[in-house]
């Protein structure tokens, strides 16, 4: 393939030489805030003036939240081990991904970012990097980190580091899917609490999505991984699986999708596994389809429209796009501006009923969460957040 071959991708005709070039160079610049065109400027910014700012920090840490740009700025944390459906790369390849992360941060959560990406995947060894460069960051967004490790990783820098984190993989891909739903149940008339949510793919995101459903407050969701059904019965589940085996499935199916979709109101696609025709004739009426693998649904959307009332995936070519974008800038914004230091599911609840609102006017079965591009998603979602920070204090 030349640099001149079309990308089939999308329905967006993209060439590999545009892609390259504007990715030359990267993505990323630092711009100075302050002028540096005199000697007096030269003396502000830098020495002897800066020292009066460093002194004020020695004598009180706290200054460097409103005298540095720590306080709004978000690290990008990458080890490359699961990225987009590229898989494990590696940490040099993931890098445009990272700057992608960031350039996506400043764009529509107005926060400054820098990619940051570690040439380990040992767990402590990347807890042990992010403690010691604190002082550098006020929040870690994680990115493209493999299941299991993203778990355990989450769990113990949240613990380690006094500032918010958050795998973005996992809560991003669940705040936007819990909106989603919201506005689709509204669409078909049905009450969140009675669906049936059928969630194929038990990594990172199937995980997420099933404990933000079940907080909010919908009992019937049943996941499936390359197994089946998972359920209490099975031998071979351990860690998040296990958990979730005794939380979810509250009817004891077992089988595979055409076992777990009898009767379903809601299949939510985030794996590559491929979904049969057949199987979505066997859901409820008024049914729901979320197929949101990368570049290729579980289901085309125009065959899960012969079956489906409401359909949405991942791509921007098709109608409902349920991307990240629409949650994660808010949501660090939000937590920064409140001073937070966690990232909490009330928090990521508040978050996705921000987004459902801002689509609730045009509620429509093509139209279900806002337009990844609405200017009004991130600074909604961040009062959102930041309120649900101030009702919890």
């Amino acid at each position: 393939m030349t640099h001149q071959d079309t990308i089939p991708a999308t329905s967006i005709s993209l060439s590999r030489g545009e892609i390259f070039a504007a990715h030359e160079g990267g993505k990323l610049s630092v711009d100075s805030k302050v002028p540096l065109d005199t000697l007096r400027d030269l003396s502000i910014a830098y020495t002897p003036g800066v020292a009066e700012v460093c002194r004020a920090i020695h004598q009180d840490p706290e200054v460097a939240r409103s005298h540095t740009w720590t306080n709004r700025l978000v690290a990008v944390v990458s080890d490359g081990t699961a990225v987009l459906g590229l898989g494990d790369i590696g940490p040099r390849a993931s890098l445009p991904v990272m700057e992608g992360k960031s350039a996506l941060f400043k764009a529509f959560g107005e926060l400054d970012s820098i990619p940051l990406v570690l040439d380990t995947t040992n767990v402590d060894e990347i807890i042990e990097t992010l403690v010691r460069l604190r002082p550098s960051f006020g929040a870690v967004n994680l990115e493209d980190i493999s299941a299991p490790r993203c778990f355990e990783l989450e769990e113990r820098l949240i613990e380690a580091l006094d500032c918010p984190v958050m795998h973005d993989d996992q809560h991003g891909t669940a705040v936007v899917v819990l909106a989603a739903l919201l506005g689709a149940a509204r669409v078909v008339g049905k009450d969140l609490a009675s669906l049936r949510v059928v969630i194929s793919g038990a990594g990172a995101a199937g995980i997420a999505c099933a404990q933000m459903l079940l907080a909010a407050g919908i009992p019937d969701v049943l996941l499936l991984d390359s197994r089946g059904i998972v359920h209490t019965g099975r031998t071979d589940l351990t860690g998040k699986k296990a958990e979730l085996a005794a939380l979810t499935n509250p009817t004891g199916r077992t089988g595979g999708p055409a076992e777990a979709l009898v009767g379903a109101d809601v299949f939510i696609g985030v794996s590559s596994a491929k979904l049969p025709e057949e199987t979505l004739a066997l859901m409820a009426d008024d049914g729901i389809v979320f197929a949101l693998s990368n570049p290729d649904p579980e289901v085309l959307p125009e065959v899960a429209r012969r079956y489906a009332a409401v359909v949405a995936t991942g791509r921007s070519d098709f109608p409902n796009q349920i991307n990240n974008v629409l949650a994660f800038p808010g949501i660090f914004r939000g937590a920064l501006d409140a001073g937070a230091t966690r990232i909490t599911q009330a928090m990521k609840l508040a978050a996705a009923q921000a987004i459902a609102g801002l689509a609730a006017d045009g509620l429509s079965a093509d139209y279900i969460v806002p337009s990844p591009l609405d200017p009004r998603v991130a600074p909604a979602v961040a009062a959102a957040v930041a309120a649900a920070v101030a009702d919890a204090s």
